[in-house]
């Protein structure tokens, strides 16, 4: 049997397999999706992805790091801007955040929010927010500098922040009620004002 010949780039070849992958998943779910109905979409032999991929869920690892790739490049910019002042900092990374969560008709990554895939949602939480305190945490200690923050361990604050945020994901992924959502979102508003030693109502946050 021949043994599939990579193409030149091997980056291609790995995109072509995300971008085959990703779809399947949304539309039949993650452990429905077979490898063989990857490869079928592809119109490539098997051998040729587990070249690249060991399994299916080294594919997921992979789309899930392509994801957290897109968080980063929409926080550098604001986190490295002069003209951007700290609190608004703070709520640029937090609708980046809401926006990247939108995905297409849906929300991000929601096939995974399953009984059997709680595992994976837990370490994506876990990736997201390991991703997200560097950048945070930078932000706070420049607000503190600049006496916009009044916070005497900024990284608490930061902790503080990042599970406020755990919290409105979770109901978000939940499809919680409008008015319920709402709620949730002007007291995590009130929440991170009152972590960051700033008056009610100057944090503000908006779910699109």
């Amino acid at each position: 049997m021949a043994i599939a010949r990579p193409p030149q780039d091997p980056q291609i070849r790995i995109a072509e397999i995300l971008d085959a992958a990703e779809p399947l998943f949304y539309a039949n779910g993650y452990h429905e999706t077979a490898i063989s109905d990857i490869v079928k979409k592809m119109g490539v032999a098997q051998g040729t992805l587990y070249y690249y991929f060991k399994s299916k869920e080294e594919i997921l690892e992979a789309l899930i790091n392509r994801h957290m790739s897109t968080f980063t490049s929409a926080f550098e910019p604001i986190i490295d801007s002069h003209s951007i002042a700290p609190p608004q900092k703070i709520e640029s990374v937090i609708q980046a955040i809401f926006c990247t969560i939108q995905y297409k008709d849906g929300l991000l990554l929601d096939f995974l929010y399953d009984d059997r895939t709680l595992h994976l949602v837990d370490k994506l939480s876990r990736q997201g927010k390991q991703l997200v305190a560097p950048f945070l945490l930078k932000i706070i200690e420049e607000g503190k500098h600049q006496n916009y923050f009044h916070v005497s361990h900024p990284k608490a604050a930061m902790n503080l922040i990042l599970s406020i945020l755990d919290c409105l994901i979770d109901a978000i992924y939940e499809k919680s009620p409008v008015d319920l959502l709402t709620c949730q979102f002007k007291l995590a508003e009130d929440l991170m004002a009152k972590a960051l030693g700033m008056q009610e109502g100057k944090i503000h946050i908006v779910n699109q």
